[in-house]
């Protein structure tokens, strides 16, 4: 082992995760849930620790030996991974979730988001939600080839397919990759439907298929926007586009005929949830005709990773965020249940969704609603099998 780390046996489930004596870690620990990483190796980066992940057996903690031998661990850097999946399209039955099926040509996400719900999915590759999350990704080259082959299945029937609802597939590495836009063609040549979410101005890229989708009621495209506090928003989503590149692109897509909705999402509880008004406004400028929100999830470990964020921003704030969190959740820092995992309940997350309705009102938001059409819809010819020589 390491002389720079160290492996703590995981207790059994019910017992304190936190070790007998932790004194020897020194200022780097803060319980098995959450060892700081210094700030040089994760600059640019969302979370500030890198917890083992909730299956395995050990947690592995580095901690100063007293030889400075933490200065020589190299900082964190993007790497790679193929990821050679057998099937592209994902299905959930979810009640209340406006879609069936989803894409996500990407595993983990480079853009950092610290309360991001779909961390806790990076545990299920061995790896830690935290900085792995965001710097050990994964990408699926063959999503368009495999989107044929299910589209030009007999028993499919087309329902709108929803891409960028667990992680943003135009995230960097998209720019080298390109899985979205070859995702795209294969959705426009086969006339089906498609919703895409994103934070990033990447999607500009693929205005061309997406204003010629939109022409056949095929696209719609829905934007982020959870800040227009540029400090915030570099803090909360390092690498996202900032507020104004998000409102600049709202703005191109309303432009070119393609169908915007603005997000304000998540709605953070004395921390963004004053801008609520300032957000939906700056986004009907932008020619937005549609909004939705929602309140900040922290499902498994996202609700330890955003803690140690807003201790380590925030400090002064931290208590009463997660009292009003808490406030919206039941006293739980968070309630899975259907029907309230996304709006939260109680008083406070009431006056949250009054304002909302009340400011879309105010702007002509959501006066009707976009439906996209599967009449285009046209199987995928099958790929050409080849012939027996007997």
């Amino acid at each position: 082992m390491a002389r720079n780390s160290t492996a703590l046996k995981r207790p059994p489930a019910g017992q304190p995760s936190t070790p007998a004596d932790d004194s020897k870690f020194g200022e780097y620990t803060t319980g098995l849930l959450g060892v700081a990483v210094e700030f040089e190796r994760r600059r640019g980066r969302g979370a500030t620790s890198n917890a083992t992940g909730r299956y395995e057996p050990l947690a592995r903690i580095a901690f100063d030996d007293g030889w400075r031998s933490l200065d020589e661990l190299p900082a964190f850097k993007t790497t790679v991974t193929v990821d050679a999946t057998r099937k592209i399209i994902a299905r959930n039955d979810s009640p209340d979730i406006g879609f069936d099926r989803s894409i996500n040509p990407y595993r983990g996400c480079e853009h950092g988001c610290i309360y991001c719900f779909a961390r806790p999915t990076h545990a299920y590759l061995g790896m830690s939600p935290g900085l792995d999350f965001e710097s050990k990704l994964f990408v699926k080259p063959d999503a368009a080839e495999l989107l044929e082959k299910e589209l030009s299945a007999t028993s499919y029937e087309p329902r709108v397919i929803a891409i960028g609802t667990n992680t943003d597939p135009y995230q960097p590495i998209e720019r080298r990759y390109q899985v979205m836009r070859r995702i795209l063609e294969v959705l426009d040549a086969a006339g089906h439907p498609v919703g895409i979410v994103t934070k990033s101005a990447l999607v500009l890229r693929d205005l061309d298929i997406l204003a010629r989708m939109a022409q056949r009621k095929l696209a719609k495209v829905a934007l982020s926007v959870t800040t227009l506090d540029a400090a915030l928003a570099r803090k909360m989503e390092p690498r996202a586009a900032t507020p104004m590149r998000r409102l600049e692109t709202l703005r191109r897509l309303s432009q070119a005929g393609v169908p915007t909705t603005v997000m304000v999402a998540p709605i953070i509880p004395a921390l963004n949830d004053m801008e609520i008004e300032r957000i939906l406004d700056a986004a009907a400028v932008a020619g937005v005709k549609e909004a939705g929100y929602v309140l900040l999830r922290l499902p498994l470990e996202v609700r330890d990773l955003f803690r140690e964020w807003l201790e380590a921003n925030y400090p002064d704030r931290a208590d009463h965020v997660f009292k009003l969190i808490r406030d919206t959740r039941g006293g739980k820092d968070y309630d899975s249940t259907w029907g309230k995992r996304m709006k939260g309940g109680g008083p406070y997350a009431w006056m949250i969704g009054r304002r909302f309705e009340m400011a879309c009102e105010k702007l002509g938001l959501n006066q009707s609603k976009y439906t996209m059409t599967t009449e285009h819809f046209r199987k995928p010819k099958a790929g050409a099998e080849q012939l027996s020589l007997f």
